[in-house]
C-alpha cells in the first residue's frame, strides 16, 4: 500500500501592499516544501501582482524574511505549485503571458476542489 502523501494549501491575498503577510506566505510554504509536503500557493486579489513577471524586485523585505522575490523564486524551484486566479488577473488587465513560469491560471472550482483535497489550508 502506497503512503499517504500529505497536501496543503496557503491562500494569499496580499501583495506588495501588505508585503509581511505575503512573505510569511512564502516562508510558510518553503518550509513546508522542505518537510516533503505536496505545497501549493493559490494567489488571489492583489496578491495575484506576485505572479507578475518583475514586480517582486520592487516588494521590500519585511520582517526579517528572505526578499519576497527569493522566496517566490525558491519555492517555484524547489517545486511549489503557483495557482493564480483568472478572475482576478483580468480584474487587473494582467494578460498570462505576463506571468512568472510555472504560475498556472486557475478559477475558484479547482481552488475548493484543491482546499477539500488537502489536509491543511491557510490564508494569509
Amino acid at each position: 500500500m502506497a503512503e499517504k502523501v500529505e497536501k496543503i494549501v496557503y491562500f494569499c491575498t496580499h501583495g506588495g501592499e501588505d508585503c509581511e503577510r505575503a512573505s510569511i506566505c512564502f516562508a510558510m510554504a518553503g518550509a513546508a516544501l522542505a518537510l516533503d509536503i505536496d505545497t501549493t500557493v493559490a494567489l488571489q486579489g492583489k496578491a495575484v501582482y506576485l505572479a507578475l513577471e518583475g514586480y517582486t524586485a520592487h516588494v521590500p523585505e519585511v520582517g526579517g524574511f528572505a526578499p519576497i522575490s527569493k522566496l517566490v523564486g525558491d519555492f517555484m524551484e524547489f517545486g511549489g505549485k503557483l495557482l493564480v486566479c483568472k478572475p482576478c488577473i483580468e480584474e487587473r488587465k494582467i494578460e498570462d503571458e505576463r506571468l512568472i513560469e510555472g504560475a498556472e491560471i486557475t478559477a475558484g472550482g479547482t481552488l475548493n476542489l484543491l482546499a477539500l483535497e488537502s489536509d491543511a489550508h491557510l490564508v494569509y
